[in-house]
């Protein structure tokens, strides 16, 4: 968990601990249900002591349904959520166990974690109180709550509660880094030193306790102590980018550049995408003289981070110094959109436009300056402005060297922008013979209509995300020319093949010869087929549309090549909708109507016929999961975070690696 650039980690004696406790110390009831729910039990714990979160929820959700009335179940099942990252999940589970049995510690402890994820600090904290009241000697109580009284900013009560747990547990290291991080908050380096020296001492491998006291030297302009406790960091992980990146800034301090260029260079060889790193490297090339590098540099700052204020002002001189003018007045533009107190952007812009002979332009832009000059040192600018021309533009940006949040912008740099892919169309493809034989929990649709069609076929059919392989030995010779199911067999055979046009044509066919019953089937793999051609044209192109997201969870639609061009799929809509008209209980066709609502960039009505899919398949984790992106699109990122959450909990593992970047709360 991260605060205003610094790390805090969960003491392992106090949480780590209560879990193994949980895990392998619970009490059994003296009679069980029944056998199975055992073995379910011990698959889970066993599962979540692995790491294999995923796995353990599966086992938990079986539970649930066996048993809505065993609070550990879903403390469990909290737990995995929680280390996937997804903590709205978490939070609904611990919940859940409180409410079964409302003397749950740790219930009330996990829920307390779980709702500092969300800013909840009071809640957690009446939580923690709560476990305190119910288990006065469980001493983690009092670690725990000193994270949250950190997190709440009461650094005086943090400091309280971390001197509790320390008087019991005096050889944890990480809860001397915490209280040493409180102290620094309160100005106290001298107490902060103290804890910082007892936490290296205590574990003397930990590359942690160097890089918290290497900046508390930093402070102290005591470089010479500082650098060597970083080197002994990077000495300890050779692959620690906070250690580079915070020695990077102190030679740069020393006027140690190329020093300075190193370790920035060993940040990107590690994490390439790191747009503060970028960002400060260019300020290093621009200082060296070297602006196509800075450029460079620049340009992949802004491609991650397109709202960034001082990258589009420092790229702008970039420009002025390689003569291209009319590239620098944009930036300046587009710093002043962004920031329309940036006075210094006036000023330079009031410049640009002098030497290209917009002389009105540069007078009304050097008063404007001026103006905001004065606003700001009279008083009437809010906050930190960018008014003031003392400011120092390029100074290189520190961060307290862990990537949490830039103190430019408030933007979260450390990822790159990932493509969320949606999952794809459902289509009829080969499979096997159906199975009757009923099954405990099957989640599996089942929709009448459909599978007649699919059992009707002379070889087995079913429907799935992707096509699979033609049966050996299929061979269609000797029907009659008649049967739609044939031609439509026919045109399966074709898409094997890569013979797109050829399966249109058989698809067509079949289309033309069958009853509705088959024709609402048929429909689907044509609009399928078409939707899947038009992306394939796309893919050559280089120009395929897909949800990108960027680092604080934000999205746009971005393409990937320069041409832009609009691909319309209302054919294949158009085939859906007469599926859907035909066979309107069909939950696959609701599916692919908002995949391709989505595609038309239609977010709206995508997310109502995910939801309308939901309705008829309460179970279909795809649709929550495209449902959650097209959320998180439109910017609507709670409901997005909890779709994922349930996505994730219905077997969707791609949702946890989601939840996992976008939706965490603590700077991650």
């Amino acid at each position: 968990m991260r605060i205003r650039g610094k790390q805090i980690r969960f003491s392992f004696a106090a949480l780590c601990c209560i879990f193994v406790v949980a895990l392998n110390l619970r009490q059994s009831p003296v009679a069980k249900a029944q056998w199975d729910k055992d073995v379910l039990e011990f698959r889970g714990r066993l599962a979540l002591q692995d790491g294999k979160y995923a796995l353990a929820i599966e086992q938990f959700n079986i539970l649930a349904q066996i048993d809505t009335t065993d609070h550990w179940t879903y403390y469990y099942r909290g737990m995995a959520k929680y280390n996937l990252g997804d903590y709205h999940g978490a939070l609904r589970d611990f919940d859940r166990s409180v409410q079964i049995n409302p003397v749950f510690t740790n219930g009330y402890h996990f829920r307390a974690i779980a709702r500092t994820q969300f800013g909840e600090y009071e809640a957690a904290i009446s939580d923690l109180e709560k476990a305190i009241e119910l288990r006065p000697g469980n001493v983690g109580f009092y670690y725990s709550r000193g994270l949250t009284y950190f997190f709440a900013q009461q650094f005086d009560l943090a400091v309280k509660d971390f001197d509790k747990y320390l008087r019991f547990e005096k050889d944890d290291a990480s809860a001397y880094l915490n209280r040493g991080a409180s102290y620094l908050y309160l100005r106290d380096t001298t107490k902060a030193l103290t804890d910082y020296n007892k936490a290296i001492k205590l574990d003397r491998y930990n590359p942690e306790g160097y890089i918290r006291r290497a900046r508390v030297y930093v402070k102290q302009k005591n470089y010479e102590a500082a650098l060597d406790d970083m080197n002994k960091a990077i000495e300890l992980d050779e692959t620690n980018i906070v250690a580079y990146f915070d020695r990077a800034l102190m030679n740069f301090d020393l006027k140690n550049y190329n020093a300075t260029m190193s370790d920035f260079n060993q940040v990107l060889h590690y994490e390439p995408g790191n747009a503060l790193t970028l960002y400060n490297r260019s300020l290093l090339y621009m200082q060296l003289g070297d602006y196509e590098n800075a450029l460079d540099d620049l340009d992949r700052v802004l491609n991650i981070n397109p709202g960034n204020v001082l990258a589009y002002f420092n790229r702008a001189s970039c420009f002025i110094e390689l003569g291209r003018l009319r590239n620098a007045l944009k930036d300046y533009d587009k710093a002043i959109e962004l920031y329309p107190d940036f006075a210094k952007a006036y000023m330079n812009r009031s410049y640009v436009e002098n030497r290209l002979g917009m002389n009105k332009e540069s007078k009304a832009d050097y008063d404007m300056a001026q103006k905001k000059i004065k606003d700001y040192q009279a008083g009437k600018a809010e906050g930190m402005s960018f008014a003031d021309t003392t400011y120092k533009f390029k100074a290189m940006i520190w961060l307290d060297g862990d990537f949490a949040k830039s103190d430019f912008n408030d933007e979260l740099l450390q990822h790159r922008d990932i493509d969320i892919q949606l999952k794809p169309l459902y289509r009829i493809t080969f499979g096997e013979e159906m199975d009757d034989t009923p099954v405990a929990f099957d989640k599996e649709y089942k929709n009448l209509k459909l599978n007649k069609i699919l059992r009707q076929s002379v070889t087995p059919l079913t429907i799935d995300l992707q096509y699979s392989k033609l049966p050996v030995g299929l061979s269609l010779f000797g029907y009659p020319d008649s049967r739609a199911d044939i031609h439509f067999l026919k045109g399966l055979k074709a898409i094997e093949e890569k013979q797109y046009n050829q399966a249109l044509s058989e698809y067509n066919i079949a289309i033309e010869k069958a009853n509705d019953e088959q024709r609402a089937v048929y429909l689907i793999n044509r609009a399928t087929l078409k939707a899947d051609m038009i992306n394939f044209i796309a893919s050559i192109e280089n120009n395929v549309q897909t949800l990108t997201m960027d680092d604080q969870g934000a999205t746009k639609a971005k393409l990937s090549d320069r041409v832009e061009r609009n691909y319309d799929y209302s054919d294949a809509i158009n085939d859906l909708l007469e599926a859907d008209r035909l066979q309107n209980d069909n939950a696959y066709v609701k599916f692919n109507l908002g995949n391709l609502y989505c595609m038309s960039s239609q977010p709206v009505t995508a997310i109502d016929y995910y939801g309308k899919a939901i309705s008829l398949y309460p179970d279909m984790g795809e649709a929550y999961y495209n449902r959650a992106l097209v959320l998180i699109f439109i910017k609507d990122r709670e409901k997005g975070c909890i779709d994922l959450s349930k996505a994730g909990e219905l077997g969707i593992k791609d949702a946890y690696s989601v939840i996992n970047k976008y939706c965490r709360t603590d700077g991650k």
